[in-house]
């Protein structure tokens, strides 16, 4: 196994020597769909697919720190087995699911040795499907940010502007998928993680209902808030994706209905004439970037034209109460999981093994009651509540996925004074679908005038994300967005 990150590329130039690998731009060319359909036609084989991400990655990587485990030799050593997305490279968050033999550091140095002694079930899933995990991607300690700017695993940079972050905490997926490494890689989502970067990357990402992904064997992420899937550059592979995903495990602790048919099947058909209610400011921050409203009201209008009925509206529910518990449920988890890590290993966790901000979220968990901790629940499912009348009138809920595009690397933490106001300025509208658990979409409709991508959250009521992906089907018809690709 190689490790990147820090040491930057270690290994893989050399590897490239003694491989044969498909032209990168008819690789680019393809989503993961296209390239499983090349591989069941015998006209490239998986090996050739592993041999031109490796050469990819071999290439950007260095510029970007999107991949920092790398097992290529592994990959190949186990045939890919046949389904839908046979023989197609794919990578794995360094935080959600496990695959045997090999660390999950969370991006943490604490859990640098961390190997995982089994397969988690979506893990499982992914290789019953066929998919070839070749590597792991960065992500920030435990996940906590929507940068990606680990200590351990170095700074993740956006293949569209590598002075600016690629988001996170599932930066280094959307790093990877927009640097084409890969068509398509794992994602996760406490707070919009799967949405963040997936906006400032010019990718889809979907976020799916509680439940709808199983994270057996270990329990459930942030009280419910968090969610596994992926991030992606066309709509049909993140909805085969999701196909793939969807399996309830025994024990699971919530339930959803199985969806009546397939998800790739949904992005296939016809939303019909919707109920879209636009949202163009911000839930958690006094406002959001111009340009990003300016996208909000363009994207009504072109919804507006496919036929959708649509109107301004102002969003329910008690936003600060919800940011609030959000924080204190958030911060008691992570202490959760650092005094287990502590007892399994004799003594307390010390400062300089997590980062500094960690600390601080460690101490803070450590002080909340028990008591606070059911009220905090109690908070968020009242708001819950509250967002799901706004849904009895409306089918979906339009705004912008994030307060700005991306932002500089390093931008949020440099005044710790401003921590705070920084963080929900540019992710002002995502951490509340995480605590109702509503399925919610970003989609790549928007640039800004210095060419970032602009993402528009799409949000539908529990259980329906064949609605958003059939409005997903219809804009990436409407406003093709495949094709763009950043600079790099």
């Amino acid at each position: 196994m190689a490790w990147f990150g820090r040491a930057a590329v270690l290994q893989v130039s050399r590897q490239q020597s003694r491989v044969s690998r498909m032209d990168f731009e008819d690789y680019r060319r393809h989503d993961a769909v296209g390239l499983a359909e090349l591989v069941a036609r015998r006209e490239v084989g998986a090996g050739e697919l592993l041999d031109t991400a490796m050469a990819r990655m071999a290439e950007v990587n260095p510029k970007i720190n999107a991949v920092t485990q790398a097992f290529a030799d592994r990959a190949r050593s186990e045939p890919a087995a046949h389904g839908p997305f046979s023989g197609v490279p794919f990578l794995l968050k360094d935080l959600g699911a496990t695959l045997a033999g090999t660390p999950t550091t969370m991006g943490s140095r604490l859990f640098a040795d961390n190997v995982a002694a089994a397969d988690s079930a979506l893990t499982a899933a992914y290789k019953a499907a066929g998919l070839s995990i070749f590597g792991k991607t960065n992500t920030p300690e435990f996940g906590l940010w929507p940068f990606t700017e680990s200590e351990f695993l170095g700074v993740c940079r956006n293949p569209w502007d590598v002075s600016r972050t690629p988001g996170g905490s599932s930066g280094g997926a959307a790093a990877a998928v927009a640097a084409g490494i890969v068509p398509a890689a794992h994602a996760s989502d406490g707070g919009g993680s799967i949405r963040t970067p997936a906006s400032c990357c010019g990718l889809f990402g979907m976020k799916p209902s509680r439940g709808r992904v199983s994270f057996a064997p270990v329990g459930e992420g942030w009280a419910g808030a968090s969610i596994q899937h992926a991030v992606t550059r066309s709509v049909r592979d993140s909805a085969a994706l999701l196909d793939v995903a969807c399996r309830p495990q025994p024990g699971d602790p919530y339930f959803l209905s199985p969806p009546e048919r397939p998800f790739a099947e949904e992005a296939a058909r016809e939303p019909g004439p919707l109920r879209i209610a636009v949202f163009a400011g911000a839930m958690q921050s006094a406002s959001i970037d111009p340009e990003c409203a300016q996208a909000v009201r363009d994207t009504a209008k072109l919804c507006e034209e496919l036929g959708h009925r649509v109107d301004e509206v102002q969003i329910p529910g008690d936003a600060s109460a919800m940011q609030a518990a959000a924080g204190a449920v958030i911060a008691a988890s992570i202490a959760a999981s650092l005094d287990a890590e502590a007892e399994r290993r004799g003594r307390p966790i010390e400062a300089g093994e997590i980062e500094a901000p960690t600390m601080a979220t460690y101490k803070r968990g450590s002080g909340v009651a028990a008591a606070a901790y059911v009220r905090g629940l109690a908070a968020l499912h009242a708001y819950g509540r509250a967002e799901a009348e706004l849904f009895e009138t409306y089918d979906v809920l339009l705004l912008s996925t994030l307060g700005s595009p991306a932002i500089p690397v390093g931008s949020v933490l440099e005044d710790p004074k401003l921590i705070g106001e920084r963080l929900f300025a540019f992710m002002p509208n995502t951490q509340a679908f995480n605590n109702t658990g509503q399925p919610a979409m970003t989609v790549p409709l928007a640039w800004s005038k210095a060419g970032l991508p602009i993402g528009l959250q799409f949000v539908a009521r529990m259980g329906a994300e064949a609605t958003l992906f059939r409005l997903a089907g219809q804009l990436e018809q409407a406003r093709p967005w495949f094709d763009r690709v950043p600079p790099l």
